[in-house]
């Protein structure tokens, strides 16, 4: 049976504390609406209608690469009202799924057996709440079949004590829709459309209205303040978590752990704590990353060693590297196998060579290092001239001794050889030894200043 989507995500958001559009605040590095896009698009609908009001334009801007065809609440009078607005565009028989832009856990079995329920008459998702405070209830018969939901504010005393709640996610077939909607009346406290009194309107009407239970609280838990942003931020991270140790991967601490786009992992990776993935990161076999590093769209080929505190971003790591402690491996840096980055090193737009080592206190940008070369510690690349880069190439079994300066643009041949303390500003062929800094000199009898010869 056909069927489409509605989302609705026009409201404000003013518990958030912020001008952004609540459902563009970020789930793992995700807005809002854009988990729950992703969740519906699992169903393949025939149509995806996301319906938004405040902040429209931003909201539209930020999701432009999804096939919605967007919907304008002008003014925010209810999810009935809002339903409303996207009815029009929605033609033919089929099913009708009502989401909201806000509750990004909802899983793709739960909707699934909502639609299924859905293929009959209405059906509605329910909850059950230890403390069902501010939540619609759930009114059943004697029999067990709903008849009603009430919001909270204008439940009695006795119904307030019912603790199945309405998460507000109805599926309906089309005609029902069309049929009761424009009935629901606004003679509430909050003086809106509410679009569960559909249900009861087709319980007077003589149609049964089935119902499924979702299978937790932070599955349809809607966010409204930065308390709930925090609580389904840990549920969505846990998930993750939980589904990576299942494929095999050892995580120190599922709870700080932080995957901001998606992680894909081999065999025996082994992750340490605190450690952030964002983007699209591609971890192969035998992987080690240490604590507290972030990875920002990298790929690290098997048998590699991230050490602690390092920062990589837009990196390809070859087989059996070693890369840290305290690195920073900018945009553009390659490591072939078996190179080395160590302690307080940083590379930016580098291909770093089979076997060579840049092991302390460096900065290489903009240059190509050959087969084992060795970085000596305190070697910088002088890449930049205030106006262009300039790049720097480096040969095969190249040597550079420790504190010295490469000033691009520049080539040292294979087998060249740099002596410590140099600036190196002309090219160096095959074998050459460069040495460029001043003669030693050292002066007999010197007296500091200030001091007074022990003799007097």
């Amino acid at each position: 049976m056909k069927l489409e989507v509605i989302i609705l995500a026009a409201g404000q958001g003013k518990r958030m504390k912020s001008p952004l559009p609540k459902v563009l605040h970020a789930l793992a590095g995700t807005p809002l609406l854009e988990h729950v896009i992703r969740t519906a698009q699992g169903l393949e609908p025939a149509a995806i209608h996301v319906v938004i009001g405040h902040g429209s334009e931003q909201v539209q801007k930020a999701l432009a690469h999804y096939d919605i065809n967007w919907v304008i609440q002008e003014d925010q009078l209810g999810t009935g009202h809002a339903v409303l607005q996207a009815l029009p565009y929605i033609s033919g028989g089929g099913v009708i799924l009502v989401l909201y832009g806000d509750v990004p856990l909802i899983r793709l079995s739960t909707l699934q057996n909502l639609v299924q329920h859905a293929q009959a008459g209405p059906a509605l998702l329910t909850a059950k709440l230890a403390n069902p405070i501010g939540y619609g209830r759930v009114l059943r018969d004697a029999h067990g079949a709903l008849v009603a939901v009430v919001e909270d504010k204008d439940a009695t005393p006795a119904e307030r004590e019912v603790q199945e709640v309405n998460t507000g996610l109805v599926a309906a077939p089309r005609g029902d829709f069309l049929r009761y909607l424009p009935c629901v009346k606004r003679d509430n406290q909050q003086g809106e459309y509410y679009l569960p009194d559909i249900l009861s309107l087709a319980v007077a009407n003589g149609k049964a209205v089935s119902s499924c239970t979702a299978e937790s609280e932070l599955e349809v838990l809607g966010v409204n303040d930065r308390v709930q942003l925090n609580q389904v931020e840990r549920e969505y991270q846990r998930r993750l978590a939980e589904q990576l140790m299942r494929e095999g991967v050892n995580i120190a601490d599922p709870a700080r752990l932080d995957i901001r786009g998606s992680l894909s992992c081999g065999a025996d990776v082994s992750i340490d704590i605190n450690v952030v993935f964002e983007g699209t990161v591609t971890l192969g076999d035998n992987i080690t990353v240490g604590p507290n590093c972030v990875l920002s769209d990298v790929s690290v080929a098997d048998g590699s060693i991230i050490h602690p505190m390092s920062h990589l971003q837009q990196v390809v790591i070859g087989k059996d590297c070693s890369v840290g402690p305290y690195a920073r491996l900018r945009a553009g840096t390659i490591l072939s196998d078996g190179a080395r980055i160590g302690n307080f090193v940083e590379t930016k737009k580098a291909s770093i060579g089979p076997g060579s080592k840049i092991n302390h206190l460096s900065y290489i940008g903009d240059c190509d290092l050959g087969v084992e070369v060795n970085i000596g510690a305190g070697t910088i690349t002088c890449n930049y001239d205030g106006l262009n880069k300039h790049k720097t190439d480096i040969g095969n079994g190249v040597f550079v001794g420790s504190n010295s300066t490469l000033v691009a643009p520049l080539q040292i041949h294979e087998q060249g050889f740099v002596a410590a303390g140099s600036t190196i500003t002309k090219s160096i062929a095959k074998g050459e030894l460069a040495v460029s800094r001043a003669r030693q000199r050292n002066v007999e009898g010197w007296v500091r200043p200030g001091r007074r010869d022990t003799k007097d």
